[in-house]
Parts: structure tokens; sequence; C-alpha cells
């Protein structure tokens, strides 16, 4: 499933303006579920109240086997490397930037983090 969440960046001279992020699930056993409506919503907000300056996506999914949730943010541009975050590879679709997650208290933060960090 997926969420397309748009703002527009103003645009600048030394700005390159993303024009949206984009969001996508393939949760396997709904043990997620919740929390990554949730998150969507929440990017969402923050994203409406400040500018994107690299387009990407976000991707929830489970692996059989454990119990966390993985997350990879996949930038068009090369971003500086974020604290926690596996990463990144460089692959046809961008710069893909990995983590996994089981305290669901620390997850929207450190995604916030990953989605708005600075171009290379």
């Amino acid at each position: 499933m997926a969420t397309r969440i748009a703002r527009r960046a103003p645009v600048t001279s030394q700005l390159s303006t993303a024009r949206a992020t984009t969001s996508n699930n393939t949760l396997r056993r709904g043990n997620w579920s919740g929390d990554v409506t949730a998150l969507e919503s929440a990017l969402s907000r923050i994203i409406a109240r400040r500018p994107i300056t690299n387009d990407c996506r976000v991707s929830f999914f489970e692996i059989a086997g454990d119990s966390d949730l993985h997350v990879n943010v996949t930038h068009r541009h090369e971003t500086v490397g974020v604290e926690g975050w596996s990463g990144p590879a460089n692959m046809p679709d961008g710069f893909v930037h990995n983590r996994r997650f089981q305290d669901r208290e620390s997850i929207l933060p450190e995604i916030r983090a990953m989605v708005f960090a600075p171009r290379l």
C-alpha cells in the first residue's frame, strides 16, 4: 500500500526542490499495522510544515523470523548518514538507508531525522 505524502519546498537558487515523500508498507503479520498507519499520518503532518529538499520514499516491512519493524528510507540524492541507520546503498531508485525498530516510542524521531537528512 502506498501513501503519497506531498509537500512542495520553496524554490531558491541554492535549493533543489523535492516534490514528494512517498510511504509504502508490506507488512505480513499485522503486528505493526496500527503503528505504521500512525507513523504515515504523523510524517504527513511533519512534511506539511517543513520543506523537503530531497525526494524520498519510506518503506515499512517485516521479515519472517523476527518481530522488528524494518524501515528503508530511499532518497533520490545521497545524504549525510544518520546515527543508527545502515547505508547508504546506491540502488537504481536512489540511496537507501535501513533500520530495524523494536521500541515503538523511538520510531518517529528516527525516521524524521533520516527523511530530513541533508544532501551531500
